[in-house]
């Protein structure tokens, strides 16, 4: 069997800032009716575990605003800029937040963010080789860096204590890879 697609019939923008853009939908249904769809528009983002040896990880801690806490580790995040490649868009991630560059990157996984309501499409990796290199942080990122066994890391997402979705897979991702 296969699935008809929904028709998009009209689409406005309702807000936009610098990381995201919300816009409004009416889209036809299969079956003929009609449905206010609404879609935030993020792009493409890359996260990456960074192995400063292969026992250890470097992770960072921020307040996030959304949950009002400070208390979670995570792995280096951030969105890519325009015409950016996923790879670029690592490096200079990892030299604005924990201030080295990765001699190597490898690619662990893609994936949707959030199927329904998003179009986020996130691309990790594994980082090793690190090397002192700095770029000035994002003007909203106020980190803090600390350095993790990564078999506690993994221990940390078992007990739900890291909860970013980037982390939390790719920890799973790089802990599967390592017992293989």
């Amino acid at each position: 069997m296969s699935l008809k697609p929904w028709k998009t019939l009209s689409s406005r923008e309702a807000y936009k800032n610098k990381w995201l853009r919300l816009r409004e939908d009416i889209a036809e249904l299969p079956n003929g009716k009609q449905t206010l769809y609404g879609v935030i528009e993020l792009g493409h983002c890359v996260g990456m575990l960074p192995f400063v040896d292969d026992e250890h990880v470097v992770l960072v801690r921020q307040f996030r605003y959304v949950f009002g806490e400070d208390n979670r580790w995570e792995m280096p995040t951030g969105g890519m800029e325009e015409g950016e490649n996923p790879l670029a868009a690592a490096q200079r991630e990892l030299m604005e937040e924990i201030h080295y560059r990765a001699d190597s990157l490898t690619w662990i996984n893609s994936f949707y963010s959030s199927k329904s309501v998003t179009d986020e499409v996130c691309h990790l990796y594994i980082a090793r080789g690190l090397t002192p290199a700095e770029l000035p942080p994002d003007d909203t990122e106020f980190l803090e860096i600390g350095v993790f066994p990564f078999a506690e890391v993994v221990e940390m997402v078992l007990r739900s204590e890291i909860r970013d979705v980037m982390t939390v897979t790719a920890v799973l991702i790089a802990d599967r890879m390592r017992t293989r």
